[in-house]
């Protein structure tokens, strides 16, 4: 089952369904419905059982395409099928506990928090791709699965999941996630105040969509993934580290209490991960190149500048914190993202409107429900926009 079909971490699991036809099937996909071409020419060439829908009015395109697609390949002599097409919110969390042994939530959103408590709730194993669903839900998560239940795809906390093998719980010293540094490695507070958004999406390593490319650039990406950490590992705040490696080859690391370190290395590529998820805890052979040793090479760590980039220990802040700060961190940041992107906010108004908005959170207390975290994620959208409109009218 894989949810996100037609991003970039979904197009990438297809690829290694399709190259490991042996060891893997997709039963179902399910995709908000932007692309509504990809997502029919996905369904016909897996010959999954079912479609889900998120935006219900694209369903109609959808099953046009689907149509067209299994026209093209032999449904009418039956060497294609059409699927079953779910539509609506509801879809994905129906389609999130179809048969299968493993839901790959590879949603952006909030809307990836249902499905991925439907899928733990129906005991899949889940494959999680969706930040939202911890950074926003994480108490609600918890709550739902089992130990051992959710496998993580991104590189950095599949890396400390493959490093913490080598060690028991009480043996972890600390949690040390390792961050390209984004475009401005290096700058102060001060050189970032005339950034572009085209500066900022001018990421130096990886090939992202641009909300994520300028959340690198800020380093809230890197905030979110320490709040993921908390979650998926139990590992206090105090003990997640944040360490800038330009070269984006060693993915995280741990170290342990005996003064070990243990580090996950590759070349920037995210299909190694994503097959982990997959094969968990086994490998998929050839799923990504490896180092090549025989090169030389410089590796570099340095300490992650936090008077310029403010995010990671704002972040640590709100997870202390807990309840739904988490939720509001991540809201109010998407719409400061959209109000720099328009240009009605500066790159430093970014962090700086999160801030501003915890700042005046009222106390929502523990999230009983989804509803809940959306209440909470409404009221930071409602207030970070209103501090934009504020900003820029002085």
């Amino acid at each position: 089952m894989l949810l996100g079909s037609t991003g970039s971490v979904g197009t990438q699991a297809i690829d290694i369904v399709k190259a490991n036809p042996d060891r893997f099937r997709v039963v179902a996909i399910g995709a908000q419905g932007s692309n509504p071409a990809l997502l029919a020419e996905q369904a016909v060439e897996l010959g999954v059982e079912a479609v889900a829908v998120a935006d219900a009015t694209a369903v109609e395109e959808v099953q046009l395409r689907l149509f067209a697609a299994a026209t093209e390949r032999g449904w009418t002599s039956g060497d294609a099928r059409i699927p079953k097409i779910l539509a609506g919110r509801s879809a994905m969390r129906e389609i999130a506990t179809w048969p299968a042994h493993t839901v790959v939530n590879a949603m952006n959103g909030s809307i990836g928090l249902e499905p991925t408590l439907a899928a733990l709730e129906a005991g899949r194993r889940l494959a999680l791709a969706n930040k939202e669903s911890l950074v926003a839900g994480g108490a609600l998560v918890r709550e739902a699965a089992r130990p051992g239940q959710i496998v993580p795809v991104d590189s950095e906390h599949s890396a400390l999941a493959q490093c913490l093998r080598s060690g028991g719980a009480e043996r972890v010293g600390r949690l040390v996630l390792t961050a390209s540094g984004g475009p401005f490695r290096g700058r102060t507070r001060d050189e970032l105040a005339e950034v572009t958004v085209e500066d900022a999406l001018n990421h130096p390593t990886w090939a992202m969509g641009p909300v994520v490319t300028i959340n690198s650039a800020t380093m809230v990406n890197k905030a979110l993934e320490v709040i993921e950490a908390h979650e998926l590992f139990d590992v206090p705040y105090g003990r997640i580290d944040v360490v800038v490696h330009p070269q984006s080859v060693v993915h995280s690391m741990v170290e342990f209490t005996d003064g070990s370190t243990i580090a996950q290395a590759s070349p920037p590529d995210m299909r190694l991960p994503i097959a982990h998820a997959l094969a968990w805890p086994d490998r998929v052979p050839g799923a990504a190149r490896p180092v090549d040793w025989t090169k030389a090479s410089d590796w570099r760590f340095e300490p992650l500048e936090e008077t310029a980039f403010p995010a990671v220990s704002l972040a640590k802040d709100a997870g202390r914190a807990g309840g739904v700060l988490p939720a509001v961190y991540n809201a109010a940041n998407e719409e400061a993202v959209a109000a720099f992107r328009d240009g009605r906010l500066p790159f430093l108004g970014i962090v700086d409107t999160v801030a501003a908005v915890l700042e005046i959170a009222p106390e929502f207390g523990r999230p009983g429900s989804v509803a809940d975290v959306l209440e909470a994620e409404n009221w930071a959208r409602s207030s970070a926009r209103q501090l934009v409109l504020d900003a820029s009218e002085r």
